[in-house]
């Protein structure tokens, strides 16, 4: 049985629950169980396009809660999975979206925003099937216009001809690039409305931008422009010609509704205060609670490009909850969060490991910025030691930030070294345990003075 979206998905089949959390190691320490969690909710994705019909309308996927302090990789889970899958997968923060009613962003507009990037997707694979006629038809539009065709005799339509292939070859190899021409380029002005209605400022002002620029005609004005510069205004215009929008939109629709991802974030924001909360802020936060309801149990979304289920949409939110408690959330939205996956609060040896050991590690970024200056930056053992050290004693006695303290005390250390890279071209620089006591020790000491600059 053939799969049921035929877009790119040779990769992520290819992808078993071990390989996918073996990608999310490469960047992500410890959290064995969110990353579990989230490659098997991945794998079923595909998993599901193979079923027979009848029970596969019966498979719903099994949304996700990832609950955790905050820096410890919720977040990085999320954007190390929109890299590593070919589905469309946007990311959003619950406390961007009002209750219906309000002005402001309603929860809807995730799922419009998951549309367009399904259809962005699809796009950019009829352009790559199409790519090598598109690069030919704008290869013979420049010919077109570095020696425009006339009716002349057979003799001099001959002598044409044979200048035109000179030409091709020189474009071929490059030769004409800084050569101007003259290309027919649409122009179009679309006034900007925004109109409040149930559907959300968003949507009825692009909407009703669509229709005010099918009314408006476009102008298709002449601009003298170097070739390098006209192929891509010609290789748009060309693609627009060989790719049917239409049957775009359609396949875009369905990859949203079958192989979307919705990444929401920060939802333990809209859970404080509780359900007791019955005034101020938390009645809207609650109104938020009941407006994602039908979204995560399937509902059908007006957008743009027509209406959309979103029964099969998989939704992983995540949340510090240090302020609140999963409980806190109403017990509707508690139920269509079935999976629970708690992330463990990072220790000092993780902080080691996280300075060195994933691909973008601190380390690693910050050896390879100091290399543009032409200064070799090393590392000891022992003084990673102590970075980690310093940053999970600081996570202690202050606040609680995770990882990211990592990068405060990182800046800090090397703030004198980096100002000073410059004029250091062609050195080692070795940073020690002692270099890393120097510039830190006194600020961690001094408990006031560490809550400000560390």
């Amino acid at each position: 049985m053939s799969p049921l979206i035929e877009v790119s998905t040779a990769r992520l089949s290819g992808l078993t629950p071990k390989q996918i959390v073996e990608e999310l190691d490469k960047y992500i320490v410890g959290q064995q169980a969110a990353k579990r969690s989230v490659a098997i909710a991945l794998r079923n994705r595909m998993r599901r396009q193979y079923v027979d019909d009848e029970i596969r309308a019966e498979i719903k996927p099994k949304n996700i809660l990832m609950i955790g302090p905050t820096g410890v990789g919720k977040t990085e889970i999320s954007r190390r999975l929109a890299r590593l899958t070919t589905c469309p997968f946007v990311k959003v923060e619950a406390t961007k979206f009002t209750e219906v009613g309000y002005v402001g962003r309603d929860v809807e507009s995730m799922i419009r925003d998951l549309v367009d990037i399904a259809i962005d997707m699809i796009r950019e694979e009829e352009i790559y099937r199409v790519e090598e006629e598109a690069e030919r038809l704008v290869a013979e539009e420049i010919l077109n216009a570095l020696l425009p065709s006339s009716d002349t005799d057979e003799e001099r339509e001959e002598s044409i001809r044979s200048t035109r292939e000179k030409l091709r070859a020189k474009l071929e190899k490059g030769d004409l690039e800084e050569r101007y021409i003259e290309i027919m380029v649409e122009e179009s002005v679309t006034p900007q409305l925004e109109v409040f209605s149930q559907d959300g400022i968003d949507q009825v002002g692009i909407d009703m931008g669509n229709v005010l620029s099918g009314l408006l005609p476009t102008s298709r004005k002449k601009r003298r422009m170097r070739i390098r510069e006209a192929r891509g205004f010609l290789f748009e215009q060309v693609v627009d010609t060989l790719i049917n929008m239409e049957e775009v939109r359609q396949a875009g629709l369905q990859l949203a509704e079958e192989m979307g991802i919705v990444f929401l974030d920060e939802l333990d924001k809209i859970a404080a205060g509780g359900r007791e909360e019955t005034g101020g802020p938390g009645v809207s936060r609650q109104g938020v609670q009941r407006d994602l309801l039908p979204l995560l149990e399937g509902t059908a979304v007006r957008t743009r490009y027509g209406a959309v289920s979103t029964e099969n949409v998989l939704f992983i939110a995540a949340g510090a909850f240090n302020m609140s408690k999963p409980s806190d959330l109403i017990p509707e939205l508690q139920g269509r969060l079935p999976i629970r996956v708690e992330l463990d609060s990072l220790t000092a040896a993780d902080f080691r490991r996280i300075l060195c050991e994933p691909k973008d590690a601190l380390v690693t970024q910050y050896r390879a910025l100091m290399e543009t200056e032409g200064v070799a930056l090393r590392f000891e053992e022992e003084a990673v030691g102590a970075i980690a050290d310093i940053a999970y004693e600081l996570n202690q006695t202050t606040e609680n930030i995770g990882a990211r303290r990592l990068t405060t005390v990182m800046e800090k250390l090397m703030e004198e070294i980096s100002f000073d890279a410059d004029g250091r071209r062609g050195e080692t620089i070795v940073v020690d345990k002692a270099y890393v006591e120097e510039r830190l020790s006194g600020i961690v000491e001094d408990r006031d003075l560490s809550r400000y600059i560390l």
